[in-house]
């Protein structure tokens, strides 16, 4: 039997936060060394990863919340977001800027809303980053929290900048 509870309380490790820690720390470290990657390379790892991540994060169980409060600190700085996000646009190259057909704006909108791949992919590696730095070295019930936090995250916001990311790239591999 499979229980993520204890007496009600949250375990931090099971083995779909292991999992989805792993798979984190696995996307952050493909957009570290994306400017010493090949093309091809760097696409078919994302094309690996991002759909794993989305049923990892799909699959953290959100009745198990402790704390209403949880909460993910932003220790990412803005230089650094900056270099991963132009190694991945200098990866891509003229492919970087895609049509986003799903963007809010347009439907009120007579021109194309244009999106990067780059920025998409900075975008969850912030996400990521954030989490794996707040669950490093903590004790089991911030991890526990964190890892709420970011299944209420992906409901809310980057499930579908992932999925956006994730087709655009789709369409370079298999266009």
């Amino acid at each position: 039997m499979n229980n993520d509870t204890t007496a009600g309380q949250p375990q931090a490790l099971t083995p779909n936060t292991l999992a989805f820690m792993a798979l984190c720390n696995e996307y952050c470290s493909a957009v570290e060394h994306a400017s010493e990657t090949q093309r091809t390379d760097f696409i078919d790892a994302m094309l690996r990863l991002m759909p794993r991540i989305y049923i990892s994060a799909s699959d953290i169980s959100v009745s198990d919340s402790g704390n209403a409060e949880a909460y993910i600190e932003d220790v990412l700085t803005e230089d650094y977001y900056d270099a991963m996000r132009r190694g991945v646009e200098a990866l891509m190259g003229e492919d970087d800027t895609y049509l986003d057909v799903f963007e809010e704006d347009m439907k009120y909108s007579d021109t194309p809303i244009a999106a990067s791949i780059s920025e998409g992919v900075a975008d969850l590696f912030q996400v990521m980053y954030n989490y794996l730095e707040t669950v490093r070295n903590a004790p089991d019930d911030l991890v526990a929290e964190a890892t709420l936090a970011m299944r209420e995250d992906f409901a809310q916001y980057w499930s579908r900048r992932l999925c956006d990311t994730m087709r655009a790239i789709n369409a370079l591999r298999y266009a």
